[in-house]
């Protein structure tokens, strides 16, 4: 089926209708530890994977914004599932940067083809050989892979014991064994399981240069995707499709708390909650934090996809200040639905309070290396003090 007439207005339309569906098979999806098949099926039919996948294949290819704007908006009625919408759509987006024939070989064969992925770099070490790369490693985090037929892992190449190269290797699920390590405390449902693969060739078309992805169309697939949305740097815009999911877990939270405040009364005194003014502080308190994580993260994604249009690359300072500001906007979401958490009370310990899913599932997906301020707040600090940072696929 092809989606390329949907537009963003229609895509959020569809992302809408299906959260209070989301919602009701939210702890389902907890419970079996993995993408539902359900949920998986109504995502195809709804083409919500296909957000950012060109439109010669039947896919959207809409505004880079859209990473944020619909993951958030699944995330409200479950984190688990817009996480893995976030991360198996990005792969759509990220494939068009690959050669023309690798993009017709898992496209042609089925263009609602899903691809996980792990993006660590230091787990996959890799060699040249003729046509290709022999690449072995054990990655962890690949949310989505029982769903996927494919795996995007990321690999350092190695000339002796020299680091020369850094490759995206998709490779098909007959080359790595999925390894269930997957018991966590939060974002359970997204079913990010280790893989492994040892002495796989990859062929050099399958096997996508990151330094070729820092913005601009020198990477192999602009021979077919020439749009501005293929000319944003990857790796500096990769926190985008993950970090819409704490934005919409803090959401969802915000309303679930609101909508039980507005009826709740106090179990020892009979007052009404709502009449506390250190209950409407809270709640307004929670509520600017969700706005002003919204806006950072939008605002960098339209910034990304603005310069793309203008045919400009970003400089250094101001991919590494992106990078910060989404940190910083999930660290808002985490305080948000901590502040919620904070006056919430007792129910929030039941398990069949959703509330204590989203503190979960935020705390979880706030772990994650690109949301972890520290570490991309020092990095932009210290490029922002003249200091050199280096990242070569940056």
């Amino acid at each position: 089926m092809s989606f390329a007439r949907v537009g963003y207005e229609e895509a959020m339309r569809r992302a809408r209708d299906i959260v209070p569906t989301l919602r009701e098979r939210a702890q389902k999806c907890e419970d079996t530890r993995v993408l539902l098949p359900e949920n998986e099926k109504l995502l195809h039919e709804t083409g919500l994977f296909r957000f950012h996948q060109p439109k010669r294949f039947g896919g959207m290819e809409l505004p880079f914004v859209a990473i944020v704007d619909i993951v958030a908006e699944l995330a409200r009625g479950c984190p688990s599932t817009a996480w893995n919408v976030g991360n198996l759509g990005c792969h759509h987006w990220i494939l068009g940067y690959y050669e023309p024939e690798t993009q017709h070989e898992i496209w042609d064969a089925n263009p609602d083809e899903l691809i996980a992925s792990s993006i660590a770099l230091a787990a996959g070490r890799g060699r040249r050989v003729d046509s290709g790369f022999v690449v072995s490693g054990r990655w962890p985090f690949s949310s989505g892979v029982d769903n996927s037929g494919w795996n995007m892992l990321a690999v350092t190449i190695y000339e002796g014991e020299s680091a020369v190269d850094w490759r995206l290797c998709v490779v098909p699920k007959s080359d790595y064994k999925v390894i269930d390590t997957w018991y966590a405390m939060g974002m359970i449902g997204t079913g990010s399981k280790d893989v492994e693969a040892r002495e796989v060739f990859v062929p050099e078309r399958r096997a996508l240069q990151l330094t070729r992805c820092r913005g601009g169309l020198e990477h192999p697939g602009a021979a077919l995707n020439a749009a501005a949305l293929f000319a944003i740097p990857i790796v500096a815009a990769s926190g985008h499709p993950l970090a819409g999911a704490a934005l919409g877990a803090a959401e969802g939270a915000f309303e679930h708390v609101q909508e039980t405040f507005r009826k709740r009364t106090g179990t020892y005194t009979g007052a009404k909650v709502s009449d506390f003014q250190a209950v409407q502080i809270k709640l307004a308190t929670a509520r600017c934090l969700v706005d002003s994580a919204r806006h950072l993260m939008r605002q960098s994604a339209i910034a990304f996809q603005e310069m793309a249009e203008r045919s400009a690359v970003p400089n250094t300072d101001t991919k590494l200040r992106y990078r910060a500001q989404t940190a910083f906007a999930v660290g808002q979401a985490r305080e948000a639905v901590a502040t919620l958490w904070s006056f919430y009370g007792a129910n929030a310990i039941y398990t069949r309070d959703p509330l204590q899913r989203y503190l979960r599932d935020v705390q979880a997906s706030s772990q994650h290396f690109a949301f972890n301020f520290d570490v991309q707040g020092s990095a932009y600090g210290m490029a922002a003090l003249g200091g050199k940072y280096a990242n070569p696929n940056l």
